[in-house]
């Protein structure tokens, strides 16, 4: 004879399953996250190697004054338009437009300025609200350049060395490796993976109990020769279920979509290996646990499946907050952090992305801390069952 809490678990799984709207909505959590932090990414690909494969637009107002200036503008990969005088309303429309990264607009004076020696005047107009910030830079940089050209040679000219300028000679050697820049900066986002396992377990732990007890089946089951933890548990196991594949499969396409991506373009990597991220699978499966017995217990404690979904869209709240708000304070790494759920997924996959060799200790910590607190929300959902007052109350 099966035990009982496999019968329930059974029987909650096939029902779930059934409901052509739940899937559906398994699905759309297991693709959303994936699809927008690998959107996210591309986009920034995309922006970091545009100006490279199309060049940089620019339109020069009086460029013929500076030939040399043009010439290096466009060693830079810097497509040099030249156009007629313009005002401040035309200059600023255009760039408005977005058709041009900035305008160049070099002086009447420029040349005989320069050929006394002094100050010649160069214009660069820009939208500093628009997406161009690099190419600004870009162009910024070959205009230092050309300045620093020009000092150098008038020096010469007087019979001292340019050297004398820079007493000192700045070197900078950057020790961090691709994998660890792209796992700072994906961090942030990798706590996103971890929040669909709340959703995974939504749909099958509310309608098991609160969407039953407004539906007065569930007093049927409280009537049959079962324990209440056997009722309790078949339940918690089949909306756990649900979310141990969803959150596994989710991170599987993640894996796979970083590991597509180019990152290589905007000077990142993701080098996490098949086997750690099967061990970060594998110490998360008590988040999904911990989420399912959440769920299961707002749903005991709700009268009706309305009320049950309500006050689990404030709960869910509560563990998102660490995740968005540990990051924005730049915090050291610490092992508290892997007690905290989601944080500690979250950081535990960062720190391997990274390449750290953190040992077994944070994947124990990771997957005890949520497994403790899922077996006390059981724990509390399971005396709150054996009240017969307070679950024949709607």
């Amino acid at each position: 004879m099966k035990p009982a809490i496999w019968v329930v678990m059974v029987k909650e799984l096939r029902e779930t399953l059934r409901d052509k709207r739940s899937v559906g909505m398994l699905a759309m959590f297991v693709l959303l996250y994936p699809l927008l932090v690998g959107g996210i990414l591309q986009q920034q690909i995309h922006r970091a190697t545009k100006p490279e494969k199309e060049g940089i637009p620019l339109t020069a107002i009086g460029g013929a004054q500076a030939p040399t200036l043009m010439a290096q503008l466009k060693q830079a990969n810097i497509n040099v338009t030249e156009s007629p005088a313009l005002s401040e309303e035309e200059i600023a429309a255009m760039l408005r437009k977005g058709k041009v990264a900035a305008v160049l607009s070099v002086s009447a004076e420029f040349t005989d300025n320069y050929k006394a020696m002094r100050p010649a005047r160069i214009e660069l107009w820009y939208d500093s609200a628009s997406e161009n910030r690099r190419r600004i830079d870009d162009i910024e940089t070959v205009l230092r350049n050309y300045s620093n050209t020009i000092a150098g040679a008038r020096l010469l000219a007087h019979g001292v060395s340019p050297v004398a300028l820079s007493p000192i000679h700045l070197q900078k050697f950057d020790t961090g490796t691709s994998a660890s820049r792209s796992a700072s900066i994906i961090g942030s986002m990798l706590g996103m993976f971890f929040v669909p396992a709340f959703f995974f377990a939504m749909s099958a732990a509310l309608d098991s109990t609160a969407g039953e007890r407004e539906r007065r089946s569930l007093e049927v089951l409280l009537a049959q020769p079962a324990r209440p933890m056997d009722l309790l548990g078949g339940k918690w196991a089949a909306a756990a279920m649900l979310s141990i594949v969803g959150l596994t499969v989710e991170l599987g396409i993640a894996h796979g979509m970083l590991k597509w991506l180019p990152l290589e373009e905007i000077g990142m990597s993701w080098r996490l290996s098949l086997p750690h991220l099967l061990a970060v699978c594998f110490a998360s499966i008590s988040l999904p646990m911990f989420a399912a017995a959440l769920l299961v217990a707002l749903g005991i404690n709700a009268k009706s499946l309305k009320e049950a979904q309500t006050t689990a869209s404030f709960a869910l709240l509560v563990p998102m907050i660490p995740v968005i708000v540990i990051p924005m304070l730049n915090l050291e790494s610490a092992m508290w952090m892997y007690l905290v759920p989601m944080v500690g997924q979250q950081h535990l996959l960062s720190e391997l992305a990274k390449g750290q060799a953190i040992g077994p200790l944070p994947f124990a910590l990771v997957f005890f801390s949520s497994l403790l607190l899922a077996l006390a929300v059981l724990f509390f959902t399971e005396r709150r069952m054996r009240s017969e007052k307070y679950m024949m109350a709607v």
